[in-house]
């Protein structure tokens, strides 16, 4: 995927560990509804919200990423997070592309609404909030959003933003912690992840000592 001479570019970071079918899917939906030009998969070494590592290491996850999104011509995979020694933010990230495809790109960069309440803790938020279009994105037991609260954090006008940068996605009820406990337990994942994926985890018998 070019998006050299592109002016809507979503990014869309995460542990991916593994990437499952429920990212995808809200991934074309966000293409769609933004009218993208694409939307590119920014894998994190470790997000710095989290105390643990991945369970899968970068180099596998972004392999299976590759593979979740080979038939996607909208679709890419950038490795800058897991080059950068952590802890790596997304500030840095978005200035990152910004650098990559020119002031002219609107960048929007998609966020899951369970980490709603931790927005004011990220690092240089307000600085994120005015450099890209930050998209509040629905889940499962995340569906109502109170914005509001935030005019005294982040100020009237980036609540107002926020509200416009909300995604009616699908709710997808399916998680990557779901799919680790399956697979340890010997569970079936198949509807939950693209079947290369699924052949991938079995090749390199990820998340389970026996598959």
């Amino acid at each position: 995927m070019n998006l050299g001479m592109k002016r809507k570019i979503i990014l869309f970071g995460g542990s991916f560990d593994p990437i499952h079918n429920g990212h995808t899917i809200v991934a074309r939906f966000a293409i769609n509804y933004i009218g993208a030009d694409g939307l590119v998969f920014v894998p994190a070494q470790r997000s710095p919200h989290k105390r643990v590592w991945p369970e899968a290491n970068a180099a596998d996850r972004l392999s299976m990423i590759e593979l979740a999104i080979g038939d996607e011509k909208a679709m890419c995979v950038s490795d800058c997070e897991l080059k950068r020694d952590p802890p790596s933010y997304t500030i840095d990230t978005v200035r990152y592309f910004r650098d990559q495809y020119g002031p002219e790109a609107e960048l929007y960069w998609l966020v899951g609404a369970d980490v709603l309440k931790d927005l004011p803790r990220w690092y240089r938020i307000k600085d994120l909030l005015d450099e890209c279009n930050l998209c509040l994105m629905l889940r499962p037991g995340f569906d109502k959003f109170q914005l509001n609260e935030f005019i005294n954090v982040f100020g009237q006008v980036r609540v107002n933003n926020l509200k416009q940068n909300i995604i009616p996605n699908p709710l997808i009820d399916i998680s990557s912690t779901e799919i680790r406990q399956r697979i340890l337990t010997g569970g079936d994942v198949p509807e939950m992840v693209h079947p290369a994926v699924l052949e991938y985890i079995r090749k390199h018998g990820l998340y389970a000592k026996a598959f």
